[in-house]
């Protein structure tokens, strides 16, 4: 009977563990319940979208550190209240799918880049967790609109090659821009203290499955340059990655598939513009770039073993040779126009409108952005990126970074969250370092504003 209990026991164990989604392992990793409450506050406070976008919801004319400082079970019960459907799910639901604007979605979509790292949870001198800060952050950034998707660009993914998971002073070099390849996530992202319950692979796969059922497509930024990337090996020094190496390039494609396969759909590859040594007297990078019909082929075989036909690859920079991005496979373009002109937008918008799979973009503020921009400029750029067009159908992609949702400190900016990993806590608290990362009452007003120029673009 003992032998015979055991395995009804442990069938029904494996019943239970078959039906767990992706939310449910990580809230059950946290020692959580798994029944999700209706959230009174985000209900009360969520902006709308207007007119026939008015069930899209989210967290406006707030401070990141009100969602920061929650625990992930009230990030999942604020996600689960601002439902899109009107429906509030008691335990998540299974299946959640990515919203769908078709195969060539990234070609209009607004593109959000969060730094992740600059968000993790720093404590003792270490920084971690930065994918559940990002679920934290999930319910203030505004849903896709009817036409078109907004889309998350996490800065960090893969372990940097210059401190990853320690937090340095405010002017010591750690540059997100060096990557580690053939190992396992950053620490910097991952909670390593709960891989025991749940997989790093699995956490990314929860923020994913939580974006998407926010109505919001997911991506990746990383570097190509050569100098820039090491190849990991099991008791060896790193090696220096080679794109002339067939192994060190199929190293590469796999970890680019195996994002994919949890749930991402576009990569923002840094340098792009400069591939097969294109206009290289601006290249900032340092070592070797791939060349041009080697990057079809990569772009080509990562969609092909995913068997995702609407990837996004997005190239950092664009020119007027179109083409040589389209045909390199890229959907997007980032820093041609910068919206300050409305007008040139919407010519521009008019120009492209025949080129439905790769487009230039308009961008906000870019990951170089070190400041200067007045609150007035960015939300007028921000005013021609979305409404920048005729018809809705023809509106180019954008890019915009994370400081002009929230706008950081003053002693600060984009950049050097980039290049260093200061705490700007005056406690030792990863809630003090939260609160006085952002700009707070004029941050709290700008972030409203910004809100405003969303609800109106999501009905469109």
């Amino acid at each position: 009977m003992k032998n015979v209990f055991g395995l009804i026991i442990s069938k029904t164990v494996m019943k239970k563990q078959k039906y767990m989604t992706s939310v449910d392992k990580l809230l059950s990793a946290l020692g959580e319940d798994l029944k999700l409450e209706k959230n009174d506050w985000s209900e009360n406070f969520a902006f709308h979208g207007v007119g026939n976008a008015y069930s899209k919801r989210w967290m406006a004319d707030i401070l990141p550190v009100e969602l920061l400082k929650l625990s992930v079970k009230d990030a999942v019960n604020i996600i689960a209240t601002l439902s899109e459907g009107g429906i509030f799910y008691e335990r998540f639901p299974e299946n959640v799918e990515t919203p769908n604007y078709g195969d060539n979605w990234g070609r209009l979509a607004n593109y959000i880049e969060i730094n992740d790292r600059a968000i993790a949870t720093m404590d003792n001198g270490c920084t971690c967790s930065g994918i559940l800060s990002c679920i934290k952050l999930l319910p203030a950034i505004p849903p896709s609109a009817k036409s078109w998707a907004n889309c998350i660009i996490l800065s960090q993914i893969w372990p940097n090659i210059f401190g990853d998971a320690y937090e340095k002073g405010p002017y010591e070099e750690n540059s997100i821009y060096g990557i580690r390849l053939n190992t396992s996530y950053s620490d910097n992202i991952i909670d390593y203290s709960i891989v025991d319950k749940i997989s790093p692979e699995e956490q990314l796969k929860t923020f994913n499955d939580l974006a998407h059922f926010r109505g919001i497509k997911t991506g990746f930024r990383h570097v190509i340059s050569a100098d820039q990337m090491k190849i990991v090996k099991p008791y060896e020094d790193d090696i220096t990655f080679n794109w002339c190496n067939p192994e060190h390039v199929e190293i590469y494609i796999n970890e680019c598939v195996k994002l994919m396969n949890l749930g991402f759909e576009c990569m923002f590859i840094d340098s792009a513009k400069h591939i097969g040594g294109y206009d290289c007297e601006h290249y900032d990078g340092v070592g070797d770039l791939p060349e041009y019909p080697q990057m079809q082929y990569i772009l080509n075989e990562i969609r092909s073993r995913t068997g995702n036909t609407h990837i996004s690859f997005v190239g950092e920079k664009s020119s007027d040779d179109f083409e040589r991005y389209r045909l390199m496979g890229l959907t997007a373009g980032t820093d041609f126009i910068t919206g300050d002109d409305f007008y040139a937008v919407r010519e521009l918008s008019e120009k492209m409108k025949y080129n439905r799979t790769y487009a230039p973009g308009v961008q906000i503020t870019n990951d170089n952005y070190c400041g200067g921009l007045s609150y007035e400029q960015i939300l007028n750029r921000i005013n021609s990126a979305l409404f920048g067009f005729y018809l809705a159908s023809d509106k180019l992609p954008s890019f915009m970074q994370m400081s002009d949702l929230f706008p950081l400190r003053y002693d600060t900016n984009t950049h050097h969250l980039m290049m260093t990993n200061p705490s700007y806590s005056t406690d030792g608290t990863a809630e003090s370092h939260y609160e006085n990362l952002f700009t707070k009452d004029d941050g709290r007003a700008y972030n409203k504003k910004v809100g405003e120029l969303f609800a109106y673009a999501l009905n469109l």
